[in-house]
């Protein structure tokens, strides 16, 4: 094992540590301003992140679905305006619907961002598509990405069929994402073959990347949510566990640069997140990375640990700033043959 810095280059794992800001919210609030407000000033809590919310303030969930790699979680973290989900070029990068927070003086959106819906070949597959499934029923307003870059296909066609089934009592916005990749010639003819898809309450061209139209997708979406109040305390910009957040940052990391059958056999658990004993300016991370074959293990550790010390470099960096403070990261590589199939690995692994 290998100290701060400097990575681990043994056949078995990496080490990370450095320095950082913080990025990150805390455990939301069921209940809204008023009386709580009230209640924790009484309680000598001034500064609670609960504000009065007038008659016209709106609040509630919004959902964003797609087929696979659609733009769904670069817009969830370009409008929540952090980042609070993990982004790859590869598909089904999202594994569990994740919560991000849009605080505005005349409304609170609660984005979710759910895995992308595909035919599922696994086990994992069919979980995934239940978990996206399930969050439609959840929600007021669901946003439908479809890249402007890739032709309408089967997927979309699916994903729109299954929509139908909600749309009487849930507006569904079209939303033509990743404009900055092609000519406006182009984004116009992708809205017009989406509008032939399905019954729309909005059409949306969109670009997280460079930030076009972001705010127009904000107002589209918050002109479809009940009046209410906060559903969470502002400066509050997930619902999401430490921990959690911590495994998606290494397994964003672990997934760049790796071949294509590779991406959905890594799962990542965080097992301890404990401050380091008589520092306070140091926690230390230890995380096993999951794959299903010997074949992939050796992928993931590169020569010599090369390429598992350089994931641990990237999800440093960004764990850091998660927590504001040094990190000391240590991962393990195990095989966990054919998880995505057993109930349960799938169990022990969080699926």
């Amino acid at each position: 094992m290998t100290d701060a810095g400097t990575g681990g280059s043994s056949q078995q794992n990496g080490s990370e540590h450095s320095g950082g800001e913080q990025n990150g919210g805390q455990q939301g609030g069921e209940q809204g301003g008023g009386d709580l407000e009230a209640k924790l000033r009484a309680a000598g809590i001034q500064d609670t992140g609960w504000r009065e919310t007038g008659p016209e303030h709106r609040s509630g969930f919004a959902c964003f679905v797609g087929r696979p790699n659609a733009g769904k979680s670069t817009l969830t973290n370009a409008l929540v305006g952090t980042k609070i989900a993990i982004t790859s070029n590869k598909p089904q990068t999202t594994r569990h619907a994740i919560r991000g927070v849009v605080h505005r003086d005349d409304a609170q959106l609660i984005i979710v961002d759910t895995p992308g819906l595909h035919r599922p070949r696994t086990l994992l597959g069919e979980r995934l598509n239940d978990v996206v499934k399930s969050t439609w029923s959840e929600v007021d307003v669901v946003g439908f990405c479809v890249p402007a870059d890739e032709k309408i296909g089967p997927g979309d066609r699916y994903i729109a069929s299954e929509l139908a089934k909600i749309v009487r009592h849930t507006p569904v916005v079209g939303l033509v994402t990743k404009t900055d990749l092609v000519k406006p010639e182009a984004v116009a003819e992708q809205l017009l073959a989406l509008q032939q898809v399905m019954d729309f309450a909005e059409l949306v061209p969109v670009s997280a990347v460079d930030g076009y139209q972001v705010q127009t997708v904000a107002d589209v979406l918050v002109g479809q949510l009940p009046e209410g109040p906060q559903l969470y305390p502002d400066g509050d910009l997930t619902d999401e566990p430490e921990q959690t957040l911590i495994a998606e940052l290494i397994r964003e990391a672990a997934l760049e640069g790796v071949r294509d059958e590779l991406p959905h056999s890594i799962a990542v658990t965080v097992e301890e997140v404990l401050p380091r004993e008589g520092r306070d300016d140091l926690v230390d991370i230890y995380a096993h990375v999951y794959v299903e074959r010997s074949s992939q293990k050796a992928i993931v550790l590169g020569h010599k640990g090369s390429r598992l010390k350089q994931v641990g470099a990237n999800a440093r960096r960004h764990i850091e700033a998660l927590l504001g403070s040094k990190v000391y990261l240590d991962l393990h590589v195990k095989i966990a043959k054919d998880w995505q199939r057993d109930p349960k690995q799938l169990g022990k692994l969080g699926f």
